[in-house]
């Protein structure tokens, strides 16, 4: 079993406050365990939330010339 990682843990993994990592939870918006009153999160499955949310950049920077007048 892998060890689980707690808020501070994870909020300095993804170098986020502690308080966006509660809201994430709150929100159900970051996969985790709740433990009696404690919160944990599963390192593997935190990765996969992360890479579900990569975004590639653009070659190329798109300019929109109407907003330029």
């Amino acid at each position: 079993m892998e060890k689980l990682l707690n808020i501070q843990e994870l909020s300095e993994i993804l170098n986020v406050p502690k308080g966006t990592i509660y809201s994430w939870t709150h929100m159900q918006f970051i996969p985790h365990y709740k433990l009696g009153r404690s919160v944990r999160f599963k390192p593997s499955e935190i990765e996969v939330w992360l890479k579900k949310r990569y975004c590639k950049g653009r070659v190329t920077r798109k300019i929109d010339i109407n907003t330029m007048l």
